[in-house]
C-alpha cells in the first residue's frame, strides 16, 4: 500500500476509533499555510486536535516520536487558525495523538495520546 493511501487509511481508522469512545467529529485535514491538523474532535465541551500517525512497525522507534517540538508548533499555528476563523474564543482545547500500528493479517492496535503536547 502506498504511503499517502496508508495515511489515509489509518485517519479514517483513527476517526471510528475515537467515534466510538464518544468523541464526535468535526474535520478532517484542516490545513493552513504552516500545516495540516489531520482530525478535529469534540470530547465533551474539549476541541481535540489530534495527529494521527500509522505505521507498519517500529523500525524507527514509537509512532508519536515523529511528532517533534517543530511539528507540534506547525500544529499548534494551524489550530489558532482553525479558532480565528471560525472566532472560536474561551474554548477548552487540547492536542492528542493516535497512534496505529498496522500488524499481520490486516488488524490494527491503536494508542491515544490524550494531550500529548
Amino acid at each position: 500500500m502506498q504511503t499517502t493511501a496508508f495515511g489515509n487509511d489509518g485517519e479514517s481508522l483513527a476517526k471510528v476509533y475515537l467515534m466510538k469512545k464518544g468523541y464526535r467529529f468535526i474535520r478532517r485535514n484542516f490545513k493552513s499555510a504552516h500545516g495540516e491538523i489531520d482530525l478535529i474532535m469534540e470530547d465533551g465541551e474539549t476541541l481535540v486536535f489530534v495527529e494521527v500517525k500509522s505505521r507498519h512497525n517500529r523500525r524507527y522507534g514509537e509512532p508519536v516520536e515523529s511528532v517533534r517540538p517543530v511539528k507540534q508548533q506547525h500544529i499548534r499555528y494551524t489550530a489558532r487558525m482553525y479558532l480565528l476563523g471560525r472566532r472560536i474564543e474561551g474554548r477548552r482545547i487540547r492536542f492528542d495523538v493516535v497512534e496505529i500500528l498496522a500488524e499481520p493479517g490486516g488488524t490494527a492496535r491503536y494508542r491515544h495520546i490524550k494531550n500529548a503536547f
